[in-house]
């Protein structure tokens, strides 16, 4: 069954765009991976998501070449986690513009229930997507960081396509508390 609607064809960019960003489980998928939680059962506790949902939209992830398998051993057989690709990290703007527009415009249930966007570089947390607001320096997932309260007292690194990574702890999915962002 199809989840909604083929707006891959459009002739509108945001359409096109909105064929693989507007679903907000697609949305928190990346979220996660982003954090450096890219296997399955962490993310299906993480998202608190059926197994059918999560295998869905991992797999049109990957399909849109916005996420790739990669295997690992969990010490009995070998399994797959999902790390971003260029293309997907090249999305974090999109996800750092829903936390900030959210931040700004949505009442939070809770006094943990934030997420802001920082960046690691200067240490200031930014008002803008793609432009750090304190020094005007580019984010990217090497240089962002988020801070999610309900995951950390501290900002957390993102991670990186495999392609860009640096011998680093970033993306760290060990960090985590609770079940929201």
């Amino acid at each position: 069954m199809a989840l909604r609607s083929d707006w891959s064809q459009r002739n509108c960019s945001m359409a096109r765009g909105l064929d693989i960003f507007g679903d907000p489980w697609g949305m928190l998928v990346l979220r996660e991976v982003f954090f450096g939680n890219g296997r399955f059962d962490a993310m299906k506790t993480r998202l608190q998501v059926a197994d059918s949902v999560l295998t869905r939209r991992l797999s049109a992830l990957v399909e849109s070449g916005l996420l790739a398998k990669q295997p690992y051993d969990d010490g009995g057989r070998t399994r797959h986690e999902y790390v971003l690709t260029a293309k997907g990290e090249d999305a974090l703007p999109v996800l750092n513009a829903v936390v900030i527009w959210s931040e700004k415009h949505l009442q939070a249930p809770s006094g943990q229930a934030h997420m802001y966007v920082v960046h690691a570089t200067c240490g200031q947390r930014t008002g803008s997507a793609d432009t750090c607001t304190g020094c005007g320096e580019r984010l990217t997932a090497q240089n962002t960081s988020w801070h999610s309260l309900t995951r950390s007292e501290e900002p957390l690194p993102l991670a990186t396509a495999p392609h860009t990574k640096k011998p680093t702890s970033r993306g760290t999915g060990g960090k985590e508390k609770g079940t929201a962002a």
